[in-house]
């Protein structure tokens, strides 16, 4: 008569703890995998609103050398028509679009130019992304004294509106 080993019904709950600890594994893997996926999507959208709106930006503060809007506001307070929804969207949108489309973009970038005080203006552009949530802003004020052309760049962290 053979004898049985005493380990002999140990096997089966050692294959379950290892198939347990590989689906554990891959899980992780696959949610890691997924993060990494939407960050990088994320991050190529926010770089192409980005370089949107930092093109419209130039080519307005360029539009702006050629033919300078009227200086009137004599506030030294900065402009807040830029704030403004209205501005950018609707029938009485006051803002440029200076490029008819943009690749990969829901929409072409805008730019708004406000005066600032006398001889000084605002220059505020917005561009988007493929996605409604991928929009970046920045600005650049322009000052003009004695011939003399100075900008100061600057990038909104928020939508203003």
């Amino acid at each position: 008569m053979k004898r049985r080993s005493r380990t002999h019904g140990a096997t089966l709950p050692i294959v379950l703890i290892l198939a347990a600890m590989m689906l554990i594994t891959a899980g992780a893997w696959l949610q890691t995998s997924l993060v990494a996926a939407r960050t990088t999507v994320a991050t190529r959208e926010r770089a192409q609103a980005f370089h949107a709106a930092d093109s419209a930006l130039i080519r307005c503060s360029r539009m702006l050398s050629l033919a300078l809007p009227p200086a009137s506001q004599s506030s030294k307070d900065e402009p807040s028509r830029w704030r403004a929804k209205t501005s950018f969207e609707g029938a009485t949108a006051a803002a440029i679009v200076p490029f008819a489309v943009w690749p990969y973009a829901r929409r072409a970038p805008q730019c708004l130019i406000e005066a600032w005080g006398s001889g000084s203006y605002l220059v505020t552009s917005r561009g988007f992304g493929a996605t409604a949530d991928s929009e970046a802003w920045l600005q650049l004020r322009i000052d003009i004294a004695d011939g003399t052309r100075t900008q100061h760049w600057r990038r909104v962290v928020a939508r203003p509106f």
